[in-house]
């Protein structure tokens, strides 16, 4: 048993210390044996275990220990299903255990400022909320069974061109409010044993030396005391690393950044506390990862392929669905053409450090033949080759089978070396000799259901409008195939949403002008405009908006209420009822849409959501409870969260622009504590029943000794209320002011202010 963290810092050497920081090698932490700590075994995990086959390699280009691949983020994130997330947490914790996995490196929570990031199939969406709650019952789960989680990568790392140089310049209210906002969360509903920061350097420093990102937001404001540790090779400066509370340096053992460590505890320049600090939380993450069985909850047996065969399904989305063409009827269809590769040669996860070898793999033609073989008449052409080529061989011998079919099911999607860690996409449009294909089948078939593969947002302008049905079963994992069948053969309905937008095209995306930086700069000049947002601001429709998913049953919403509580608590409900003739999950969303705040905001933002399964003709009423900070921005005038007393909307929706449901209500949060200064506006003063009655006193002093007399009235507001106060009076009060200047009178009335507003 290990002794307590005290005693150890105790019998620790200096030089212990400085190389227990560092890995041990690629995937282990450093254990000592003389003093009981045995080391830590870490592993990629962000849709399944990656376990190498030797500790000492990456493991990139080689086949890893077999393990069950899941949906990748963006998969998973369109589930909207927080039960489902924990649920495959606690296996993947189970499975952990069994593979001698003590620290699982995921889930990775990064907003999607761009369809074109090489990792964003790793991610769950562009909307903090969503990932949020995902990412925390992931968590929870996972760390039930004892098994840690690292949550990644933060922050900003939104691209992978030139990661490692690059600085994201982000204001500080985006960055609060988008771009930190899931993290946040998850570090307040789930306490991750461990974060790892990002590559990329923020606003002109490291994310791994980054004291404000690492010490002033992360450990002090929200009060993280788990591991920090960096992404491999993240590492800049050591030294500075460390007194920001970056923790662990990946991968070890980097001697000469142990050496350095020591001769700066020597000669004064890192105190040993800073240093003791970090080895205090390692020794808790030992602690907890390798002694603490009492967190490890009864052990149950899971089906760990049929979990991975649900979570696709609940994954799926279908997008369109015109005439009802789907589900396929077994009995109305006597023959059918499956055209595509990716029906046989299935691709269900991203490339790079997130990619698992997989137990099994489902494949879509195989369970369609399973379900439909007895009943339909299936043939198959594959549609397109490996390559970029256009092979018009190809595309005809599909032509001609689909013509002949009652039905035409086409697979295509984004090619394998398009989403990889280490580069971002090209472009979000499906490949030429597919679009080609799609369209050449149509002309012959009008019943054509095109399934659509990929980790990011598609393009589909060139032929959606030509298709009656699309279903959009991303990265799906290795149970893909079998949830594909029962998807379109109407075993499983689909309940998926989208969990990110899909447009018409890349140019209407709000990053498309900034995708990559220049000189080492990338700026976030679309600011909190990040997908919904930007679409719904700019009132540019998408191809598919955000939380869009189609379902064999229909639903209807009914009886919204929304009311303040005495706690400042907003309590929403409302009823849903099945009214198709299938059971159904439905994803209901709730926005708020602020009507008078003072400063830009989107035109609404999600705050809650909830999978609800219903049998037909079934009605629930469904609650959520808005906390303060739901209704609330980041201020940077005053650096810190403010919910501004005044009128909201509560929007209920099946997507971003299907809402069905809206109440308005009056939310009172109180006085707004503010604060004044030298150059504070006119409009500012007027704004605070205090400041404006304390205003009001001074001017009419004043008006008693000057010609040209200062009234409050609409035209002067109207003219003035932009300026500073101070300059009312060097303009209007030049004979009044002589014993004392305008800079000593705002100095008054400013002490006057703080006197009576406490």
């Amino acid at each position: 048993m290990m002794q307590s963290t005290e005693k150890l810092l105790e019998r620790m050497t200096l030089e212990e210390k400085s190389t227990f920081v560092a890995g041990l090698n690629m995937w282990m932490t450093k254990g000592y044996d003389h003093h009981g700590i045995p080391p830590i075994h870490m592993y990629d995990g962000t849709n399944g275990i990656r376990k190498t086959s030797s500790d000492e390699e990456m493991g990139i280009t080689t086949e890893n220990m077999p393990a069950t691949c899941y949906p990748t983020g963006s998969a998973i994130g369109s589930s909207w299903n927080v039960e489902l997330l924990h649920e495959i947490g606690v296996a993947l914790g189970v499975e952990g255990r069994e593979m001698g996995v003590e620290l699982l490196l995921g889930p990775g929570i990064n907003m999607k400022r761009t369809p074109l990031g090489g990792r964003n199939f790793e991610y769950y969406s562009e909307d903090p909320v969503l990932s949020g709650e995902l990412g925390a019952a992931f968590i929870n789960g996972l760390q039930s069974q004892g098994v840690g989680a690292s949550v990644k990568h933060f922050a900003c790392n939104n691209q992978e061109y030139e990661k490692m140089v690059t600085s994201s310049e982000v204001d500080e209210r985006t960055l609060r409010e988008i771009y930190l906002a899931a993290f946040e969360r998850i570090v307040k509903k789930s306490k991750p044993w461990t974060l790892m920061c990002s590559y990329n350097l923020l606003n002109g420093t490291y994310a791994s030396e980054n004291e404000h990102l690492l010490h002033d937001i992360l450990r002090r404001e929200w009060g993280y005391d788990g591991v920090v540790i960096s992404d491999w090779t993240a590492v800049n400066d050591r030294i500075r690393g460390l007194k920001a509370g970056l923790d662990l340096e990946m991968p070890g053992p980097a001697a000469y950044n142990a050496k350095a460590i020591v001769e700066a505890v020597q000669n004064g320049s890192l105190e040993e506390s800073t240093l003791n600090a970090s080895v205090a939380r390692l020794l808790e993450l030992v602690r907890k990862t390798t002694t603490n069985t009492e967190a490890v909850q009864e052990q149950v047996s899971i089906d760990y392929h049929a979990l991975a065969r649900r979570a696709a399904a609940e994954s799926i989305v279908l997008l369109k669905n015109d005439n009802q063409i789907l589900p396929i009827q077994t009995e109305q269809v006597g023959s059918m053409a499956v055209i595509g590769r990716f029906a046989k040669q299935p691709r269900i996860q991203g490339a790079g450090s997130a990619e698992v070898t997989p137990t099994q793999i489902d494949i879509p033609w195989d369970e369609m033949q399973k379900i439909a073989g007895g009943a339909i008449e299936m043939t198959y052409a594959e549609g397109y080759p490996q390559d970029d080529r256009i092979d018009e061989q190809m595309i005809q011998e599909s032509v001609a089978l689909a013509a002949k079919a009652d039905l035409a099911v086409l697979f295509v999607g984004q090619p394998a070396y398009a989403e990889s860690e280490m580069h971002d996409l090209e472009g979000i449009d499906l490949p030429a000799h597919q679009v080609k294909l799609i369209q050449a089948v149509a002309a012959v078939q009008p019943r054509v259901i095109v399934l659509t593969s990929s980790g990011t947002a598609l393009a589909m302008r060139p032929w959606v409008q030509h298709v009656p049905a699309v279903v959009h079963y991303w990265l799906t994992g290795q149970g893909s195939g079998s949830a594909i069948a029962d998807i379109l053969f109407g075993r499983v309905n689909p309940s998926g949403k989208l969990s990110e937008t899909f447009p018409v095209k890349l140019s209407d995306n709000p990053s498309h002008m900034r995708i990559r930086g220049e000189n080492g700069k990338l700026y976030y000049r679309e600011g909190l405009f990040v997908g919904y947002r930007y679409y719904d601001r700019k009132e540019l429709a998408p191809q598919f908006p955000f939380g869009h998913g189609l379902s064999y049953t229909t639903f209807s919403y009914s009886g919204l209420k929304a009311v303040q509580q005495v706690d400042g608590q907003v309590a929403v409900t409302f009823t849903i009822e099945n009214t198709g003739t299938v059971h159904g999950q439905e994803v209901v969303q709730v926005y708020v849409h602020d009507e008078e705040c003072k400063w830009v905001r989107p035109e609404k933002e999600l705050k809650a959501f909830a999978k609800i399964a219903l049998a037909p003709g079934e009605k629930k009423e469904v609650s959520f409870l808005l906390e303060e900070r739901d209704f609330a921005y980041y201020n940077t005038k005053y650096n810190r969260w403010v919910a501004e007393t005044g009128y909201f909307q509560i929007l209920i929706g099946s997507s971003s622009r299907d809402i069905r449901l809206r109440e308005r209500l009056n939310c009172d949060f109180g006085m707004e504590e503010v604060s004044f200064h030298k150059f504070s506006l006119l409009s500012d003063w007027i704004s605070h029943p205090i400041a404006r009655a304390i205003l009001e006193t001074c001017l009419a002093e004043m008006n008693e000794h000057v010609t040209d007399k200062v009234i409050l009235n609409e035209d002067f507001i109207g003219f003035w209320g932009d300026f500073p106060t101070i300059k009312i009076f060097q303009m209007f009060g030049q004979t009044w002011l002589v014993d004392k200047s305008p800079d000593q009178l705002m100095e008054e009335l400013i002490a006057q202010f703080d006197a009576q507003q406490q």
